[in-house]
């Protein structure tokens, strides 16, 4: 098979996919293990730290817009959000075009959390990138990609690359 992809990889065992699926299992847990322990101190979960990651990605990005990267539930997205405005993290603003919207955006203090939240990733993902070299990190973007269904690689595609 001669495509851009590169010789055919029909040769990958059960075996070695299984190996795949392993280190995916106990590489997201060592991802968010940093995570975790900084967001036990405010009793929060991951969906709290998936909302604060995005809503920091895309300042005044609306509530049905983060629902739909989210991927959860409107019920299960109110609540986090409700805990995030209470505690003072996320402000929601009425839209300006249209007042049924909501507006989400960081404060100060959600801006904190977001950073040293990101700080303990962001040090774990530079480690391993260093340690695999820069042909295994543009591999490894490339099957993440291949493994999101098409909305989820569109939602991804369409964030805007952060600033160096």
């Amino acid at each position: 098979m001669d495509d851009r992809r590169g010789p055919s990889l029909l040769f990958l065992t059960d075996e070695q996919l299984k190996k795949g699926i392993e280190a995916m299992f106990f590489a997201y847990r060592g991802f968010t293990a940093d995570p975790d322990r900084i967001l036990e101190k405010y009793t929060y979960g991951r969906a709290h730290h998936r909302a604060i990651h995005f809503i920091h990605r895309s300042p005044g990005t609306t509530v049905n817009n983060l629902l739909a990267i989210l991927g959860v539930t409107k019920q299960s997205l109110n609540r986090v959000l409700r805990t995030l405005v209470d505690d003072g993290l996320v402000e929601s603003r009425v839209g300006h075009r249209d007042k049924r919207e909501r507006h989400l955006f960081l404060t100060p203090k959600g801006l904190e959390l977001e950073a040293e939240l990101s700080d303990a990733q962001r040090a774990r993902m530079r480690q391993a990138y260093r340690e695999a070299g820069p042909d295994a990190v543009q591999g490894f973007r490339q099957v993440l990609e291949a493994m999101m269904d098409p909305d989820q690689r569109r939602h991804f595609s369409t964030l805007k690359e952060p600033d160096s």
